[in-house]
């Protein structure tokens, strides 16, 4: 959805057009982890795979910016990534979290530019970084592949959609709980390196209110936390607890991109 600024996550220097050098081995990560990538038709899965980096993703790491020519797009393997909504006064919330499941970089194949936001790194991990215009000759060539990219970047603006509903007409506590639980859902763990003042920027909130919230679930048994680290416990529980937003995009999101 974003334009990017190369910040020091790279590893090696971006991919020409020209077919790409082995990819490094920094991890156990594998193309195929990235659920978007997985299912793409194997012909164009195939075609991609030489020009794949995988690339190291650092916390608080800015990948993609607003008003900056966009090279890259990022498919992540088991990291996060917060996208932000800018207003002039510097401030920003999150709107979408992407992770395993999708690709940020999106609005590059639909020839268009997000003027104010911005892609962070929220937790640390890899992806698989790809040159724009290698993915969008895939994306033109093979009407499989169109059709899956687009069905993804519908998902994501449900996710964003719901995501001012819910924090127009929610309280804090069933915010805070669909963030963990969208947060879970594209994490390896029931852990999200996160703090009570992150989380209340994220969601526009004062730190109080997240403090309040936390404590609410916590005496509930429903996570754990200490300086920098929510757990979720029972995330069944938690789930009951959520306002109807979180249902209605897990829901969509199947319904689009099933497995």
């Amino acid at each position: 959805m974003d334009i990017q600024i190369e910040p020091n996550l790279v590893l090696s220097r971006p991919p020409s057009l020209a077919r790409a050098p082995a990819r490094r081995r920094i991890s156990n990560s594998h193309p195929r982890d990235n659920r978007l990538l997985a299912s793409l038709p194997a012909h164009s899965y195939e075609s991609l795979l030489p020009y794949l980096e995988l690339v190291s993703m650092v916390g608080g790491t800015p990948i993609h910016a607003c008003r900056n020519g966009r090279q890259n797009v990022y498919f992540p393997a088991d990291c996060i990534v917060s996208v932000l909504q800018l207003i002039r006064d510097g401030r920003s919330i999150e709107v979408a979290v992407i992770g395993r499941e999708g690709l940020v970089g999106a609005s590059a194949l639909l020839g268009g530019y997000d003027s104010f936001s911005q892609a962070i790194v929220q937790a640390k991990g890899t992806a698989y970084r790809l040159n724009t215009d290698i993915l969008r000759k895939s994306f033109h060539r093979c009407e499989a592949t169109q059709s899956i990219v687009l069905r993804y970047t519908q998902s994501l603006y449900i996710q964003t959609a719901q995501t001012a509903v819910c924090n127009r007409h929610h309280s804090v506590l069933q915010q805070f709980i669909r963030r963990l639980l969208l947060g879970i859902d594209r994490s390896p763990s029931m852990t999200l390196v996160m703090t009570h003042e992150s989380m209340a920027a994220k969601l526009g909130v004062r730190r109080e209110s997240i403090t309040e919230a936390a404590g609410k679930l916590h005496s509930l048994g429903l996570i754990s936390y200490r300086r920098g680290r929510i757990t979720v416990v029972d995330r069944e529980r938690l789930a009951a607890l959520c306002c109807e937003c979180y249902e209605v995009e897990r829901r969509e999101s199947a319904r689009l991109m099933p497995s």
